[in-house]
């Protein structure tokens, strides 16, 4: 039977599960304390936040709200990442700490129900940003409607001639 802590931390890994657009698992057992604080940093910035839980604690966590329970990612060191709508940055905050220091792990994740392997989030993380689609899409779209603009001028200079 769990005690009241415990059952407190469960509920409180579940609500977090739930507000999180994704959830990415990483093993970041052979980083510095101060490394750690930059990854973690570099998480928040990216819209994300970095926690971790004991896995027992995130398994019963996941049972709960009927979702994969991924025991065989989570075995061993996990740190958690939850992150908001913008899935693809925090993934590539670790991902660009992973490929500086060979120490940071990443374990897999859990999107839309799924569970994701180690590879499916670093191709995630290769994605754009979410700013950075809005951006291309606005340039897209500034584009046409200069090349529209630039059409109709042609067309009102030939009409006039």
């Amino acid at each position: 039977m769990p005690t009241q802590k415990k059952a407190d931390q469960i509920q409180e890994i579940a609500e977090k599960i739930q507000n999180a657009a994704a959830v990415w698992y990483i093993d970041a057992r052979g980083l510095t304390v101060k490394e750690t604080q930059q990854l973690r940093r570099n998480v928040v910035a990216a819209g994300g936040e970095m926690k971790v839980y004991k896995n027992t604690l995130a398994v019963r966590a996941l049972a709960q709200l009927e979702l994969p329970t991924c025991e065989e990612i989570l075995a061993g060191p996990t740190a958690f990442i939850f992150a908001g709508e913008d899935v693809a940055a925090p993934a590539k905050a670790a991902n660009d700490v992973a490929k500086a220091n060979k120490n940071l792990e990443i374990k897999g994740g859990l999107m839309d129900g799924a569970v994701m392997s180690a590879e499916e989030v670093t191709r995630i993380a290769s994605l754009p940003s979410r700013d950075q689609l809005i951006g291309q899409i606005a340039c897209s779209l500034t584009a046409v409607a200069s090349q529209l603009a630039i059409a109709f001028g042609e067309m009102s200079e030939k009409e006039a001639a």
